[in-house]
């Protein structure tokens, strides 16, 4: 039985350094960078920072894309509501939780928005519209609301979190194939209402987050400054993503582990039954920890409350230090399962392109290489945070002594961040 790698491989147990040494270098990693940028960045550069230009893909190009997209979801979700109830046997749940989930994010930080030309629902609207329009029937669709922002996208993102770490209903096929189409059926409605691209930018959950990931690129033909954070609704998103990780990692420490069996036997003494309380646990201590994000954020942007959303993009490079730390792994290891889970998708014992044989490389990483890679993306992302962050104030206070002064919050933020990523490290954070 292949087995179904939904998380990271463990590393804690087996760390380097130890983990007051490693708080201690991190911090001071921060604190010295802290240090440079007051002395040595006093005006603002990033704002009219040379650029890549913006590379467009021929419309032939984005059609085939786009095709493949939609060619890869139905395949799944075929595989997810005909196939074995096997989760370890099924293609669904490691091509949505390995290859999606933690594959495409991956690919954005590397290459750019990579998702928005095989989005699958993007392709379908678009060539629903095109058809519609030379049919005669296209209408004009409503404008996006603009008190909505990107609410809809976090929403959806913290949904998603639910079905990944929270009901474990969510991992079998058949109901991730009937959530898979759901979404879909959400999304269509939603770009026949409003329009495909405002729709995708604002309200597609997987969208939005990938495209600001995306932006980190070195690739990426954009300024990383303005990627449209100061979007209503975008601090949310990137709040749930950096909370949605830290939960998934708190899980493993033994003061959760109490937190959630209390909250259980809470549920239980509702009147919930023993799987009900326990995924109503999980949830309240998903909410808890994107609640304690948010407090630690909030504490972090005090100084410039009024100007918070100029520094949304700061929450960028956070997110993804959290998620390459969290999935490295997992990318590396439980990537492999997918070729063998693609040439048998139904589990039934097919062998479609002469791999369904393949076995997973276990010993691909050693648990120290996972340990330092994990320690330099949550460093790197904090840095590079700051670096953000500094900048951004400069623009905003306009001389280098007040943006040093505003930033000794956002430097105290970064290193709880930074601290707490580490121990969750150092407690099963990968596992």
């Amino acid at each position: 039985m292949r087995p179904l790698l939904a998380h990271g491989i463990a590393a804690g147990a087996d760390v380097p350094i130890p983990l007051t040494v490693a708080l201690a270098a991190a911090a001071g990693v921060l604190v010295l960078s802290f240090a440079f940028l007051a002395a040595g960045w006093t005006r603002p550069r990033l704002r009219h920072a040379a650029a890549l230009p913006d590379t467009a893909l021929p419309r032939w190009s984005d059609a085939l894309l786009g095709t493949l997209g939609v060619t890869a979801f139905a395949a799944v979700a075929y595989a997810g509501l005909a196939g074995t109830t096997l989760p370890n046997e099924n293609l669904a749940p490691t091509a949505v939780y390995v290859g999606f989930w933690v594959g495409v994010p991956f690919a954005s930080l590397l290459l750019g928005d990579v998702f928005r030309h095989v989005s699958p629902w993007r392709a379908v609207g678009r060539a629903a519209g095109a058809l519609a329009a030379r049919a005669g029937l296209a209408s004009r669709p409503a404008p996006y609301p603009e008190r909505l922002g990107r609410v809809p996208a976090a929403v959806g993102l913290f949904a998603f979190a639910v079905c990944e770490l929270c009901w474990a209903r969510a991992g079998e096929p058949r109901p991730l194939a009937i959530l898979m189409l759901v979404y879909f059926v959400v999304m269509l409605v939603g770009m026949s209402l409003y329009g495909v691209e405002p729709w995708v930018r604002n309200a597609d959950a997987f969208g939005v987050l990938f495209a600001l990931l995306g932006s980190l690129s070195p690739l990426r033909g954009r300024r990383f400054a303005h990627s449209g954070t100061a979007l209503g609704g975008t601090i949310a998103l990137l709040l749930v993503a950096i909370g949605s990780t830290a939960f998934d990692g708190a899980r493993e420490a033994a003061a959760f582990k109490r937190i959630a069996h209390a909250l259980e036997d809470a549920g239980t003494h509702l009147g919930l039954s023993a799987e009900a309380a326990l995924d109503t646990g999980r949830v309240a201590g998903l909410a808890l920890c994107v609640v304690l994000v948010l407090a630690i954020w909030a504490a972090g942007v005090a100084p410039a409350r009024r100007h918070a959303r100029a520094f949304a993009h700061t929450l960028i490079p956070i997110a993804a230090g959290y998620l390459v730390a969290h999935y490295f792994s997992l990318a590396v290891v439980g990537g492999q399962a997918l070729w063998p889970l693609a040439n048998d998708p139904l589990g039934r014992g097919a062998d479609l392109f002469g791999g369904a044989a393949s076995e997973v490389d276990y010993a691909a990483l050693s648990a120290t290489t996972i340990w330092w890679v994990q320690i330099g993306a949550l460093v790197a992302g904090h840095v590079a945070a700051l670096v953000l962050a500094h900048d951004r104030a400069l623009e905003v206070y306009g001389s280098a002594r007040a943006a040093a002064r505003s930033q000794l919050a956002m430097l105290g933020l970064m290193v709880v961040f930074t601290c707490t990523g580490l121990w969750l490290l150092s407690t099963g954070f990968s596992a």
